[in-house]
């Protein structure tokens, strides 16, 4: 009687494709770092490399003649700000009206996000969304040429103004508060809106029940919940403003931040690099309170 042997094949091979992605399965760290791998090198290499530059060309001094570049450690550049009126009043002003711009969208932003989260059908809800966001989608440029010819003396403000006898200077540092509050005002409603969004229902009713009327649940409930959202908001409002320069180039004379790096990175860029430095300081002064606030838990 013959026996009759059955030979075993061997398991076909795993690609190098799959293999890789076992690799990658049983590593998850490994792939967690490959896929960060880019963008963190851009990151670094772009973003934190183009501040290190910016940070050490402010310590350069530029030559009174010839306006080239001496790479030679100094402190001069730091001191002509401090020192100068000029660069502290323009700080200033820079600041007060990223502050005012702040608190006209926080005005504004709350009273909106607060009727599309507590108030609007799902339907409006939407509908509101992409109004907020469709503004957005349009030139930065556009939205601030078409409001110089708003601010206009032909403009439909002064028309409007014409029949009261009154008449408006729109080129001017108020005007420049209107288009600044305008353009970030999406930016502020989004953060608010979302975290009135997240205040949960039984907590107002709650209030109801304890008979609470509507502002004191406003000023004892739902504010204070949805305060480190508008801090939130604030962020991206007031740093905005704080490194703007096309919108001061086109609608008013004044001086600000941003306009002035512009306007001397030409003669004395080590200058400028310094005075670059004010925004980023007041930046993170203020992202530091932020945090303080707990507004980084609202994004």
């Amino acid at each position: 009687m013959t026996s009759v042997q059955h030979s075993e094949t061997p398991p076909p091979r795993a690609s190098p494709g799959r293999r890789l992605s076992t690799f990658f399965f049983r590593h998850p760290r490994t792939r967690l770092g490959v896929l960060l791998a880019l963008p963190v090198a851009w990151l670094v290499v772009v973003y934190f490399g183009s501040l290190v530059v910016l940070l050490v060309s402010a310590f350069w001094d530029t030559d009174p003649f010839t306006a080239e570049i001496i790479r030679t450690p100094t402190l001069e550049n730091f001191q002509t700000i401090i020192e100068r009126p000029v660069y502290r009043d323009v700080a200033w002003r820079t600041i007060q009206m990223a502050l005012l711009v702040t608190l006209a969208d926080i005005v504004l932003a709350f009273p909106i996000a607060y009727y599309m989260a507590r108030v609007a059908s799902p339907r409006t809800r939407s509908l509101l969304v992409v109004a907020i966001l469709m503004p957005l989608w349009a030139s930065y440029l556009v939205k601030v040429i078409a409001w110089r010819s708003i601010l206009s003396d032909g403009g439909i403000i002064n028309w409007a103004l014409e029949p009261l006898g009154l008449s408006f200077d729109g080129y001017s540092t108020v005007g420049l508060w209107l288009v600044f509050t305008y353009l970030w005002l999406p930016f502020m409603i989004l953060p608010v809106y979302a975290g009135l969004e997240r205040i949960p229902e039984s907590l107002l009713e709650a209030s109801t029940d304890l008979g609470a009327r509507s502002l004191t649940t406003f000023t004892r409930v739902i504010f204070p919940l949805a305060f480190p959202a508008v801090v939130a908001g604030s962020i991206f409002t007031f740093s905005l403003t704080l490194g703007d320069y096309i919108a001061p180039g086109l609608i008013t004379s004044e001086q600000f931040i941003g306009t002035v790096i512009y306007n001397i990175r030409g003669q004395a860029l080590p200058t400028a690099a310094a005075f670059a430095m004010v925004p980023i300081v007041v930046i993170v002064l203020y992202l530091l309170v932020a945090r303080k606030l707990r507004a980084f838990e609202s994004l």
